[in-house]
């Protein structure tokens, strides 16, 4: 009985485990941060009509998908029932992490709102750099006087209604635009030229070890371990008979 027991605390906990564990690790695969901005901001990529600048208030930022060298980064309204915008963007390098979550923005003119340019999530180096469309990002980069990514790809900049899946065509489109940088002085460039890109993932191949296998001499005899494995399965029969009455 006590046996029975000890096997369904384990059975329990196991399912517990795995019940819980999802849940742990979704805010950080998702990488879900709450701003609040104190003054309207720009925003790039695809926007419900009459959101390509976001008023100063509380925001949720997530990620779409992340599946690739790009991720899709999604703009919520504080109760996360809305989506604002819908936005292309790579991985770009800070030299130090921080604790918190951390937005940068590109110099606007007075009395413009600042553009969004890259998020940063809590303890990671690697952020989010946004892609503009070629027209502003020409116009940024020189106000700002750096680089800005944009891509060529004719992407619509409004929709009717928010975009919720990876499978829609407008995120299909994100995730196949090509990306490039443009200069201050309106050069494009390479996007290796000014994005410093992820560390490839090495993985290590060990070659199995070669144990020398060990040959018995012709003239041994195999009775030796055929009396060995007959003491074992009558012990194993003893074992779950014993059980069997303890159960009982």
């Amino acid at each position: 009985m006590t046996f029975l027991r000890t096997a369904a605390a384990v059975f329990c906990l196991t399912f517990l485990g795995t019940m819980f564990s999802p849940t742990a690790k979704a805010d950080d695969w998702s990488q879900k941060a709450v701003l609040t901005i104190s003054s309207p901001i720009e925003i790039p990529g695809v926007h419900l009509a009459g959101w390509a600048v976001l008023p100063a208030g509380t925001y949720v930022f997530k990620l779409l998908d992340s599946q690739s060298d790009r991720h899709i980064v999604q703009i919520f309204n504080k109760d996360e029932t809305i989506v604002y915008a819908t936005i292309l963007a790579i991985p770009n390098y800070r030299l130090k992490a921080t604790d918190k979550t951390v937005i940068t923005f590109s110099e606007r003119p007075a009395g413009q709102p600042e553009a969004l340019r890259a998020w940063f999530y809590p303890g990671r180096n690697w952020g989010e750099e946004f892609v503009y469309p070629k027209a502003k990002a020409m116009e940024l980069a020189k106000t700002a006087n750096m680089p800005v990514l944009f891509t060529p790809a004719e992407i619509p900049a409004e929709v009717a209604a928010p975009i919720k899946s990876v499978d829609e065509p407008v995120v299909v489109q994100l995730k196949h635009a090509p990306i490039m940088a443009v200069k201050p002085t309106g050069e494009e460039v390479e996007l290796a030229v000014v994005v410093t890109p992820p560390p490839a993932v090495e993985t290590a191949v060990v070659a199995p070890a070669q144990v020398p296998v060990s040959r018995l001499p012709d003239t041994a005899s195999s009775l030796p371990l055929i009396r060995l494995c007959g003491l074992l399965a009558l012990g194993g029969a003893f074992a779950i008979r014993s059980l069997r009455n303890r159960a009982l």
